[in-house]
């Protein structure tokens, strides 16, 4: 008995001793991954923490944590993850793209960039579709480099009016808001409302009020006007803001703010841009 008992007990000490198997770190995250694509983030995330207490050092449970952690807007602790991915796998081109977002929403624009620049090296490709590089540039200054990477978002879409828009801020905040508005990109068709409206805003056709107008649908539902009215406010905000009325862009940066979106990247923005004009 003592000798079988021994060797059970060293059984069970080696089986502590193997390593994760990767089938098993992949097994988890692809059940993570469906729980999260359901919407079922607390289910998501608990599978993520058992990838990762599986094996410390993958790269692959520390990513999918960490874009669960961006889910949840728990920004620093994705952050933690996206730093143990990259030490993990330098070449986790992803994790510097999401970490790079993340840092942004915590107002870390240079380190923004960095991120982002390092995403791009590893692929080229992406750099003209990267928007969020451009708004990173806008808040940390570099406005030239803001226009010039909203000006190759042409490349990948041309009926997007916050890329006009972006573009706009950039160039009226570097050389004036006259030559900004004579060098408004040129759109086609933007199908949410009342972006077309915003975008004749910035062209000096319309008012304020008639963004607000076109945003207020009759018959849309709670969700849909929400967003509406958060377009409208955001861009609203920042036209007052470059037009020198600060008042007004900040009850508008406000009101943008009090839109709750989940999982939007632009609320992320307004509510930064907010915090950065209260300061």
């Amino acid at each position: 008995m003592g000798t079988i008992a021994l060797l059970s007990v060293w059984g069970i000490l080696i089986a502590w001793a193997q390593p994760a198997r990767a089938e098993d770190i992949s097994d988890l995250v692809k059940q993570a991954q469906a729980a999260l694509a359901k919407g079922k983030t607390d289910e998501a995330l608990k599978l993520a923490e058992q990838a990762v207490a599986t094996d410390d050092k993958s790269a692959q449970a520390h990513l999918l944590r960490g874009t669960i952690y961006e889910a949840l807007r728990r920004h620093k602790d994705a952050i933690a993850d996206f730093d143990k991915t990259i030490a993990s796998d330098p070449k986790a081109a992803n994790a510097y793209d999401h970490r790079g977002s993340e840092r942004l929403k915590l107002g870390q624009f240079t380190e923004a960039i960095k991120d982002f620049d390092t995403f791009l090296k590893f692929k080229p490709a992406e750099e003209p579709g990267h928007w969020r590089r451009g708004i990173a540039y806008y808040y940390a200054g570099r406005y030239d480099e803001g226009r010039k990477q909203f000006e190759g978002y042409e490349k990948v879409d041309t009926n997007d009016v916050e890329n006009a828009v972006w573009h706009f801020l950039c160039v009226a905040r570097k050389d004036g808001v006259a030559k900004a508005r004579a060098g408004l990109l040129k759109i086609g068709k933007d199908k949410r409302v009342p972006m077309m409206e915003v975008y004749d805003l910035f062209a000096g056709k319309l008012k304020p009020d008639d963004v607000l107008k076109a945003a207020k649908t009759p018959d849309t539902s709670a969700k849909l006007l929400s967003q509406q009215m958060f377009y409208a406010h955001l861009y609203l905000g920042v036209y007052y803001e470059v037009h020198g009325d600060t008042k007004k862009a900040l009850e508008h940066l406000e009101q943008a703010v009090q839109q709750r979106q989940e999982n939007h990247y632009m609320w992320e923005v307004a509510r930064v841009h907010r915090d950065l004009r209260k300061r």
